[in-house]
């Protein structure tokens, strides 16, 4: 489909946004989707179109995360494994699913997810605590649940991709004890094989619209390297609160579409 210059500078500004918003928390999909919508692509096209353009910005993001990164590899790899899995099935229920099919969920769930980032710091306390007393070992990796957990939203974020990095932070916050700022670097990560399965799977099944792909690709990427280093100077407190505020945002233009 051709593009004016109009329409091609509104989807590289979103594209950058995005990769601003997806590397500090999550949620940039809510910025590409509607502008590539406006454009005239039917639903389906504009999602595959925006999974595989956001690729070079959850990349980008991982690599200026990457001092967070560090000692984090095992962890990784673990909790990579199940984002591959739920990002196939997700991209698979893309394409065999009505497009509304998880409209009714995911705003409960991006609430549920917001409670979760909120009470993070008093849930985790609460668990140390219990642990202590029952002599509990901390598993590093958060256990079977994390990774029932993250399966189960990878498969959401191969469907569609909005707020889910703000899922993976409520679940990692909740389950593992260890800074915001480094579980937002294994969130980047984890994005990252997300989008790349689903879009390996699109490359070959599913119709998108390769201008729009390349104009959110390079936005996305100049955005990843901005959301990095405005997110890694974040408190922990300021970071939370960015969260919630990009979580509301997230959750009542769900409910408007």
């Amino acid at each position: 489909m051709a593009l004016s210059i109009w329409e091609s500078s509104a989807i590289f500004a979103a594209g950058v946004g995005a990769g601003t918003i997806n590397t500090i928390v999550g949620s940039g999909t809510l910025i590409t989707f509607p502008v590539l919508l406006s454009t005239g692509l039917p639903p389906v096209t504009a999602t595959v179109s925006n999974a595989l353009g956001l690729i070079p910005g959850s990349v980008s993001g991982a690599i200026g995360y990457r001092a967070e990164l560090k000692g984090q590899r095992r962890l990784v790899l673990r909790l990579g494994a199940a984002a591959a899995v739920g990002g196939l099935a997700g991209a698979t229920l893309l394409l065999s699913l009505p497009a509304t099919a998880f409209e009714t969920i995911v705003p409960v769930l991006v609430a549920l997810a917001l409670v979760l980032v909120i009470l993070q710091p008093r849930i985790s306390r609460a668990v140390q605590a219990r642990r202590e007393r029952r002599g509990t070992p901390v598993r590093a990796d958060g256990g079977p649940v994390l990774f029932g957990g993250l399966l189960l939203s990878s498969v959401y974020g191969g469907y569609f991709t909005a707020a889910q990095g703000i899922i993976y932070l409520s679940l990692m916050g909740m389950l593992m004890n260890d800074s915001l700022q480094r579980l937002n670097a294994v969130k980047n990560v984890l994005a990252a094989i997300v989008n790349g399965i689903a879009a390996a799977f699109f490359l070959f099944v599913a119709d998108f619209d390769w201008t729009a792909v390349l104009l959110i690709a390079v936005g996305s990427a100049l955005g990843g390297q901005i959301g990095a280093r405005i997110g890694r100077r974040l408190p922990p407190a300021a970071l939370r609160a960015f969260i919630v505020v990009v979580g509301s945002f997230a959750i009542a233009q769900l409910l408007l579409r």
